[in-house]
Parts: structure tokens; sequence; C-alpha cells
């Protein structure tokens, strides 16, 4: 493994929203930082259209990660890309990191890997990412105001994101593999009561067609199967927490790593901020605002030493 001698002040390691604005931060404080991440964007990169990020009335999800990018540069971050960490830990007051065949070594870091969203993993999920299949009603249900959609989950998620469609979408069939719908009871009577929603319980999609767009989704309940009719799907069965290197850092029973106010995690000297801690609410300008607090707190931190 080669081991980086140097010793920075900050590791950020993720580059979506809270990972970057946790780095314009650091490097605003002259922070000496390098940020460490698979992939420029995280979530925000596969979202379809965006209309609720404050100062954007409209933007892609491409486009916002560009915009995030040349913030980057403007600051001169270095960014080590397609790299993950298999390992966090502290020793001698110096946080270490393995990612790859690199060695880190920080005064601080700051966990901002993110959650990817659970797969349906059924043959054209990948095919139509972006082009019909979405992950996030509240970013993209306008994009199908007038359109037949499928809300794939039946838990909150899946009837969050039904209750966000009832009034822009013609209808929504939600497809749940159990035999009842499980989300908050409040939640659930509004959804049943729609009359454009059709719940198909105890069924699970087969597959996902169309051609340059969705335009239809196979389903199967019991030995009986059908295609139905849409122009949109909601893959709503969870997100999974990107956690899965090696640490003593406390989570919860999702995966979620345990944060303070202060975005502190039980170790000091290394943080969380965005959608792999417990902060509710998984939404890009939440994640940007926690990545500004941790950067802060990084320094505060610092400071005192």
């Amino acid at each position: 493994m080669r081991d980086d001698r140097k010793v920075y002040d900050l590791l950020i390691i993720g580059a979506g929203p809270a990972g970057i604005t946790a780095g314009i931060y650091a490097a605003r404080k002259k922070m000496e930082i390098l940020v460490i991440a698979g992939e420029i964007g995280g979530q925000t990169a596969w979202s379809g259209d965006i209309e609720n990020y404050v100062g954007y009335q409209f933007i892609t999800g491409l486009e916002l990660t560009d915009k995030f990018q040349e913030h980057m540069r403007k600051y001169g971050i270095n960014v080590l890309e397609n790299t993950y960490i298999s390992e966090i830990r502290k020793e001698n007051n110096i946080v270490k990191i393995n990612a790859g065949e690199f060695s880190f070594s920080a005064k601080t870091a700051i966990l901002a890997t993110g959650k990817r969203s659970r797969p349906l993993n059924v043959p054209g999920e990948v095919e139509f990412r972006n082009k019909g299949v979405a992950y996030c009603a509240t970013c993209d249900a306008p994009i199908f105001a007038g359109k037949d959609v499928a809300v794939i989950g039946g838990g909150n998620s899946a009837l969050e994101a039904a209750l966000q469609l009832i009034k822009i979408a013609n209808k929504i069939y939600i497809i749940n593999l159990g035999p009842d719908l499980h989300g908050d009871e409040i939640i659930r009577e509004k959804v049943v009561a729609a009359k454009n929603v059709v719940i198909m319980n105890e069924t699970k999609v087969k597959e996902i067609k169309g051609g340059k767009l969705v335009d239809s989704i196979v389903v199967e309940n019991g030995s009986d199967s059908a295609r139905l009719s849409v122009q949109g799907v909601f893959v709503e069965i969870g997100l999974i927490p990107n956690t899965e290197f090696k640490s003593d850092i406390v989570k919860n029973e999702q995966g979620e790593i345990i944060i303070t106010r202060y975005n502190e995690t039980n170790i000091t000297g290394i943080f969380a901020a965005g959608d792999v801690t417990d902060t509710p609410e998984k939404q890009i300008i939440i994640a940007a605002g926690e990545g500004a607090k941790a950067a802060l707190s990084a320094f505060k931190y610092l400071a005192r030493q």
C-alpha cells in the first residue's frame, strides 16, 4: 500500500453536495485538504430535472454537478476520483484512512459518502435511468405531469412518493411486493383514498420496457403476469448508506452514521455530513448545508487543538 506521508488538515470522503460544499468551505478557511471520491456529484448526478435547488428555477442533475465541479476548480481543490475507502481509524490523535492502494493521514476527516438507491435489479432499470426510471419523487415528480406512472415499494418512501404524485400524474400504480402497504397510517389513508391510485399488492416488477423512454413495465402476481402502460417508474424500495468501510464509528439500525448537531461522530476529529448520516430528510440542499456545517466544525476543532 502506498502511504501518502503528508498529514492533511482535513480529508473529505465523498464528492456529492455535502462533500463538495465541505471542500469549498474548508478551502476558504485555507485548510489543506484532499477529497477522496468514487464519483463527482453522488446522487445529484443521477437526478433528472431539478426545480427545488435555490438559485436555479430549473437545472438538470448533470448540469448542477458541473456547477459543483466548476466551483471546486475555482479553489483548486485536489480530488482523488474513482477511489473508495476501506477503513477509517484514529491513531495517536491522527485520522488514518485506507483507500484502494493508498493510505492517508489527516488531523480531521469528514465522511460524506452518501447513500445509493436500493436497485430493483430487473432488466431495463439501468438502461432507462433518467429516461423514465427515477429514484426521487421530490426531485422528479413534476416531470411526469399528466402521465401514468408506477411507484415500486410499500413503505413510507413509496407512499410519500405516491402522495406527491397524486396531484401531478394521471394514474399511479403502487407495485408492492408484500400483502399490504406498511407505511404510516395517516399517509396510507390519504394514498388509498386517492381516486387515481391503483394498489397492486403481492406483485413484483419483472422488467421495464421502452424505446428511447420508458413506456411500460411487466409485473407478476403469482402465476399471472401483465404489462402496464406507464411513462415513469419511481423505485422507492429504500436507500443504502455507503458505510461498508471498516471503522468504530457508531451507526443506527439503518446503517446511517449518528451525528451531533455539530456533525460530530463518536470519534473526536471525525465528522460526517449529508445522506450518510441520521439527519432527517435526504435532499440536495440539506446535504449541502450539512457539508458546510461539518467543515466549520472541523475548522473549529483544529483551532482548539
